[in-house]
């Protein structure tokens, strides 16, 4: 499992912003050809972002490029300028049928066979942000392999739905379940919400911590000041480990003894408390906290 703790967007005609953002220590950087950048400035985007893509050193950073919606009659100039330049995933915006996602590899297939590259090499992420694509959800996540996460999106799906946003969240929360459960059942990441107030770091904690109780990989960020807060919400703390690393220990010596649940500190243990333990451990090893 690789780390997506932190997605963190950046204008995708600014090249100071992508060279800065390379040495952040982001899990995954996303540049942008869509929201981020004005319509005057597509072009300039598509010109920016290969080059940096091919000379910034982003270290072990996963590099995404975000393009703009299938149907938007932009997407195709997209992949065009991007895909030769080998990102390591895109970002399919307001994705509604899987179609749009399925669309969208069919032409990454034909530039990774042109050039000789493993297909399915580059990866996709299903950026679910409208009532559409929220209804399709199950037909989405079933796209195919070469998709890696879902990426909630609660603005754009807010505005489709003419949802009021408030702090509680309570107007995107049927939709942020949903998206967290059809991933887990695809055996995908789900990645979530962005903090829209990067000046409020002690709200983007809660939000964060509360996306990690929900299931959530990681959360799109939009500002270097929102990476620490959220890479220390997604990593499992040392006492978390610790923990974890007791019970499945302990599992493990009861299994030989033919014990199926058992007690613990206290607490009954069964499989679920097992299983929830190893994922814990499993972000600890994808964060490289553990080996």
């Amino acid at each position: 499992m690789r780390a997506r703790r932190a997605l963190l967007y950046m204008p995708g005609d600014d090249w100071r912003k992508i060279k800065k953002a390379a040495t952040l220590g982001v899990d995954s950087i996303c540049m942008d050809l869509e929201d981020g950048v004005a319509l005057n400035r597509k072009e300039a985007a598509r010109g920016v972002i290969p080059e940096a893509l091919g000379t910034v050193d982003f270290g072990t950073t996963e590099r995404l490029v975000r393009i703009n919606p299938v149907g938007s009659g932009l997407e195709a100039d997209d992949l065009a300028a991007i895909a030769p330049a080998r990102p390591d995933g895109v970002v399919v915006p307001k994705v509604g049928s899987a179609d749009d996602v399925a669309w969208v590899g069919e032409q990454l297939a034909v530039e990774e066979r042109a050039r000789g590259w493993p297909v399915g090499g580059i990866r996709l992420f299903a950026l679910v942000e409208t009532a559409r694509g929220v209804v399709n959800l199950a037909a989405i996540a079933g796209a195919g392999p070469r998709l890696a996460a879902r990426i909630f999106g609660a603005e754009d799906l807010a505005g489709d739905t003419g949802a009021v946003r408030t702090a509680a969240g309570w107007e995107v929360f049927y939709a942020r379940s949903a998206v967290v459960t059809h991933a887990a059942a695809f055996g995908l990441q789900a990645i979530d919400m962005l903090h829209a107030d990067f000046r409020d770091l002690e709200a983007l904690r809660a939000e964060a911590r509360q996306g990690v109780e929900l299931g959530f990989s990681g959360k799109q960020i939009i500002h270097p000041d929102q990476v620490e807060p959220v890479l220390a919400a997604f990593t499992p703390t040392g006492e978390e480990i610790e923990a974890a690393q007791r019970i499945v220990a302990a599992h493990e010596a009861h299994q030989t003894e033919g014990v199926g649940a058992f007690s613990l500190e206290g607490r009954m243990v069964d499989m679920p408390v097992v299983r929830a333990a190893e994922r814990v451990l499993a972000r600890a090893r994808a964060a490289g906290k553990i080996n």
